[in-house]
């Protein structure tokens, strides 16, 4: 592992992974190590807000997506400690709105993303809410309480469902009788010092020194990427890294929680099966180079974060970015490997697979006409409207048109939504599902005027 004395000579080769963002008229990032709880290398690069001409630095404040789940996680884990609430109550003692499916779902469940249920960001894209709209906690947990199915039985698979911190972070409210932001902040945040820190759950809340969201256009040049939500538990953590690191000190010398709380947070989930997971409280266990590592990704609008822990070396990598494109995750290993290269097994040849899209399916134009019409979603609240154009199968659907692909029988590709597979009833055509990944088995049924 690498002495202090090597800094110096490494700290120009970090700069130079980061040097294509780092300019006035780009948005970047900001950059740390973190050795035995002290930082030995943080930076920033690029804008932190282009209108203005603001550069990120060290103490920019970011929101970091999906790195706040680890906190949400951890707020239950000290309501646990408490004996205010046990991981193994069924969650419908607090959040009795959710939709009864006749089997147990327990906090573990949602901790772990086993729960089963559908992912909020889905349910939404496909009710036509965009990235920019304002997304209050009221609007998730309406769509969340049509949800009359699961993806799949409470604890059989493991599914990535924000949806569950989300519920999380209001049984946190319900349970201490503080919002999730105060919560945080007189049990975690204050106590360790993270006074830049916080929970966004006010959209129109001014925050000093915060980064902005950016993509880029098809031509090259940068756009704003904005961001409006109002709800917490699964996103919206405002954060530095200067916080951070007091944060993953927190890990290895504990001031908030004891040694058996943080080892519970560590903990895999277990299928119904038996099968153990990677995925804990908020983070995620793995290996990278033979090193155990322990951290989490994030990803809303133009934000991309990356925290990831080596626990055996005491060493930690941040990069929170505000640009679409970036990949914080494969920095953070481009970092990593200049820290702790000498004590990594060699990097590995490794094979990607492309993607191959569907085959199609042959259909004649007659039996596409089968499929004409409108179809209801009482999940969602919302009409999908199919007709032909061109010989083509177009369906609209609240956020745009989607060209229908036959894939198989009775099934479509309909990017950029997900796979149509139609019902039947007596032969004729009663409705569809609708699959994308964190969503399952969506029923759209024919709308009968």
């Amino acid at each position: 592992m690498t002495s202090p004395l090597d800094l110096a000579d490494i700290a120009p080769s970090v700069d130079a992974l980061f040097a294509e963002w780092d300019r006035p008229d780009s948005p970047g990032c900001t950059v740390a190590v973190i050795r035995d709880g002290r930082t030995i290398y943080q930076k920033g690069f690029g804008m932190a807000n282009l209108e203005y001409g603001i550069p990120n630095s060290p103490n920019t404040i970011y929101h970091v997506a999906s790195i706040s789940k680890q906190f949400t996680a951890f707020a239950v884990q000290l309501l646990a400690a408490d004996g205010k609430i046990s991981l193994d109550d069924d969650v419908r003692k607090f959040v009795p709105e959710l939709h009864d499916n006749g089997c147990s779902m327990t906090l573990r469940h949602l901790i772990h993303h086993t729960s089963g249920l559908r992912d909020q960001w889905n349910l939404l894209g496909l009710a036509g809410w965009r990235s920019g709209d304002v997304i209050t906690e009221e609007d998730i947990l309406r769509v969340t309480w049509r949800q009359m199915e699961l993806n799949f039985e409470t604890g059989s698979e493991f599914c990535y469902s924000n949806t569950g911190y989300t519920l999380l972070g209001l049984i946190v409210k319900r349970v201490s009788g503080a919002s999730l932001r105060l919560f945080c902040q007189e049990r975690i945040f204050g106590p360790l010092g993270m006074t830049s820190t916080h929970f966004h759950d006010d959209n129109t809340e001014i925050v000093k020194d915060r980064a902005y969201s950016y993509s880029r256009n098809p031509s090259g040049t940068f756009q704003s990427f904005p961001l409006q939500y109002a709800n917490v538990g699964a996103t919206s953590l405002f954060t530095t890294l200067e916080d951070m690191a007091l944060w993953d000190r927190n890990f290895d010398s504990p001031k908030v929680g004891d040694t058996a709380l943080l080892a519970e947070m560590h903990k895999g989930g277990v299928l119904n099966n038996g099968v153990e997971l990677d995925y804990a409280s908020g983070l995620i266990n793995g290996r990278y180079r033979g090193l155990r590592t322990v951290g989490h990704d994030g990803a809303d609008a133009g934000f991309r974060t990356a925290y990831r822990r080596f626990p055996d070396q005491r060493v930690a990598v941040m990069v929170f970015a505000n640009l679409s494109s970036f990949e914080p995750n494969l920095l953070v290993q481009r970092v990593a490997d200049l820290f702790l290269g000498d004590v990594m097994d060699p990097i590995a040849e490794g094979e990607t697979d492309s993607p191959t899209a569907p085959a199609e399916f042959p259909v004649s134009q007659d039996d596409l006409r089968q499929y004409l019409g409108d179809y209801y979603s009482h999940e969602l609240g919302v009409i999908y409207s199919i007709s032909e154009v061109e010989g083509e199968l177009r369906m609209e659907f609240p956020k745009g048109v989607a060209i229908l692909q036959p894939v198989g029988a009775d099934a479509f590709n309909a990017h950029p939504i997900g796979v149509m597979t139609f019902e039947r009833e007596q032969g004729s055509i009663s409705g569809f599902r609708l699959d994308n990944g964190r969503v399952r088995r969506l029923l759209f049924e024919v709308w009968r005027h």
